[in-house]
C-alpha cells in the first residue's frame, strides 16, 4: 500500500522558517512534488525533484525562499522554506507520480499525502 505521510507544517511569523517532510512507503517514484492550497484557490505547483538526479523545479513564487531535496536511502523529500510570507499560508500537499509530462500539473500526480497546514503571520 502506497502512502505519502508529510509533516513539519506549523504556525511561524513571516521572515522565518519551516522544513516539511514527506516519508513515503509502499514503493518508489521517479519525481516527487510539493503542492499547496489557500482558502478558496486552487491547488497550485510549489516544487518537484527527479529521484534519479535530484533536478528540482520551482515556481516563480518560491524561487530563492524554498529548498526541495530527497533522501532516496530513506524515501523522503523535503521542503526547506525560507523568508516565509503571508500569502505562503496553505495546505502543503506532499505528491509523487512516475515518468512522464506535466511535471506542474496536479493531474501529473498519481499519488497524494493527506496535506499539513503552513500558517504564516504577518
Amino acid at each position: 500500500q502506497v502512502q505519502l505521510v508529510e509533516s513539519g507544517g506549523g504556525l511561524v511569523q513571516a521572515g522565518g522558517s519551516l522544513r516539511l517532510s514527506c516519508a513515503a512507503s509502499g514503493r518508489t517514484f521517479s519525481r516527487y512534488g510539493w503542492f499547496r492550497q489557500a482558502p478558496g484557490k486552487e491547488r497550485e505547483f510549489v516544487a518537484a525533484v527527479s529521484r534519479s538526479d535530484g533536478t528540482t523545479y520551482y515556481a516563480d513564487s518560491v524561487k530563492g525562499r524554498f529548498t526541495i531535496s530527497r533522501d532516496n536511502a530513506k524515501n523522503t523529500v523535503y521542503l526547506q522554506m525560507n523568508s516565509l510570507k503571508p500569502e505562503d499560508t496553505a495546505v502543503y500537499y506532499c505528491a509523487a507520480r512516475d515518468p512522464g509530462r506535466m511535471i506542474f500539473d496536479v493531474k501529473g500526480y498519481s499519488y497524494w499525502g493527506q496535506g499539513t497546514q503552513v500558517t504564516v503571520s504577518s
